[in-house]
């Protein structure tokens, strides 16, 4: 048992925290100490019967079961290790940073399917793995059976694979969409192609999350434009944009 906790200790702060709630949630659920009807996104319920809190449960509840339980962990596995290190990368020091980009996405996925679908966990998940694709796009990880392919694809890969093992391609795909739509805005658009910065993380979860060094860090490869600059300033100013990690490494 000190090992397991030893381990629980060890994943970094936020995602130690999604990952608990993520397991103990649908236990509550499958041992019935409430209901699983309490945990879904229901929209009535949720818009005129003042429920607030289900968008915050859909989030971290999964109804696992003989036919959904090899998906459940399966995800729960691309949780921990996707945000993992999105959390210990790209956003290491910044956890506010990364505490907003999953509050952005998860506005995002609450507002998509709130007319759509009453699950958020999965959404979620892909979302974070899609931003982690993107900022390591051209590393070459391995999936099953030995297959090898650039880390961009890999969200698309998932998606399939979820889809044969009993997921929903919905589900996948909204969590894409708006892992894009995050990449897009915070990266993308003003590094790349020159336009205003649309996100910024509210300075309250810089008080409260304070950074322990400055500057985001460990993106992989930088934009073009700013290759571009960087090579035109004889290689000044460079960032140090990191690495990513293969499929299933440690």
């Amino acid at each position: 048992m000190s090992d397991i906790g030893d381990w629980f200790r060890s994943i970094p702060a936020i995602t130690r925290y999604w990952f608990a709630a993520t397991v103990a949630v649908p236990l509550i659920g499958k041992l019935g100490l409430i209901s699983p009807a309490y945990f879904v996104l229901w929209p009535e319920a949720f818009l005129y019967r003042f429920q607030i809190w289900r968008p915050i449960t859909a989030t971290f509840f999964f109804p696992v079961g003989p036919g959904t339980g090899f998906l459940y962990l399966v995800n729960l596995y691309f949780l921990y290790q996707y945000s993992t290190r999105l959390e210990t990368g790209a956003f290491d020091g910044r956890p506010a940073d990364y505490l907003f980009m999953l509050l952005f996405n998860w506005i995002c996925i609450v507002v998509s399917f709130s007319l759509l679908f009453w699950l958020l966990m999965i959404p979620l998940i892909m979302s974070v793995l899609y931003v982690w694709a993107q900022l390591n796009r051209d590393m070459i990880v391995s999936f099953w059976f030995g297959t090898r392919f650039k880390a961009c694809y890999l969200p698309w890969v998932i998606l399939g694979f979820n889809y044969i093992i009993g997921g929903s391609v919905i589900n996948e795909l909204i969590g894409n969409l708006v892992g894009h739509l995050y990449f897009f805005l915070m990266f993308r658009y003003p590094m790349d192609l020159g336009g205003r910065n649309f996100l910024s993380t509210p300075q309250f979860l810089y008080r409260w999350l304070p950074s322990r060094r400055g500057g985001v860090s460990g993106f992989g490869m930088p934009p073009a434009s700013v290759r571009r600059a960087a090579d035109q300033n004889g290689g000044g100013g460079r960032h140090n944009w990191g690495q990513g990690f293969r499929l299933g490494d440690q």
